[in-house]
């Protein structure tokens, strides 16, 4: 994905590893950018990943501007079987262009990977079913404790209504 240049930014249970947070995952969630330019790079990138669609509906614009995602499957040797899901937003969540702004770009092995934040992906995460709480709060104690120095209060009160306490 990122030698096609495609904008798209790591979310789910792979953005989490990268937290610290570890969580098995057997896919790729990628949030991505639709638009004329990038949506060819991402076409460029899956051919090159030899990404297979598995599931309704197609790479479509209009259909993943509604909120549906798109899934691949990945037939090259190095990366075969891996499942990779893309989507546009995670349910209420800001645009694509907000998030990019506030992401976080980290180096792996000399390559960056942009995520998305931590806020973003705990609430993306909320979306999610009950499984994802004990992640969010993995997420949100990996935050507090790498923390040199008190949080600031919009930090207090985010990591409050994460877990939807009343009284912090």
């Amino acid at each position: 994905m990122r030698k096609s240049g495609a904008r798209t930014l790591l979310m789910g249970g792979q953005a989490c590893v990268f937290y610290g947070a570890a969580e098995f995952s057997r896919d790729l969630d990628l949030l991505i950018l639709a638009d004329s330019e990038n949506l060819p790079r991402l076409r460029a990138a899956l051919a090159d990943l030899e990404a297979e669609p598995i599931a309704v509906p197609p790479l479509d614009v209009k259909l993943l501007a509604k909120g549906h995602a798109t899934h691949f499957r990945c037939r090259r040797a190095d990366v075969a079987g891996l499942r990779i899901d893309l989507m546009v937003r995670y349910r209420s969540g800001p645009e694509f262009e907000e998030l990019w702004r506030r992401r976080v770009t980290i180096d792996v092995e000399g390559e960056s990977i942009d995520l998305l934040a931590l806020e973003d992906l705990v609430n993306a995460k909320k979306t999610q079913h009950d499984k994802a709480w004990p992640m969010i709060r993995r997420l949100m104690e990996r935050s507090y404790f790498e923390r040199e120095e008190q949080p600031p209060p919009d930090q207090i009160e985010f990591g409050c209504a994460s877990f939807a306490r009343r009284n912090c």
